[in-house]
């Protein structure tokens, strides 16, 4: 049994490591963590596999230095499919 507990917690601690392995993976996880918005990852990746990384890496940042911003992930998207009309907070 203490075999398999350990096999059990390796596979664990394996899990939470990111594994990489095309750059709109590593964009992705880049504007998650720019935005703070970890949990939402796999839509960041999903993005940056169909937009410009450029164009996504630059509004994130620009956003990220933003200290009135709240939600940094909500205003990315509305500023990003809004095509930048939307009002600032």
């Amino acid at each position: 049994m203490a075999l398999t507990k350990g096999y059990l917690d390796e596979m664990k601690r394996r899990a939470k490591e990111s594994r990489v392995y095309r750059k709109y993976q590593l964009t992705g996880l880049m504007l998650s963590e720019i935005l703070g918005d970890r949990p939402h990852k796999a839509l960041y990746i999903k993005l940056a596999k169909e937009r410009d990384e450029q164009e996504l890496l630059t509004l994130a940042e620009s956003i990220a230095s933003n200290k009135n911003v709240k939600n940094k992930g909500a205003y990315f998207m509305r500023l990003l499919f809004d095509g930048g009309k939307a009002k600032n907070k």
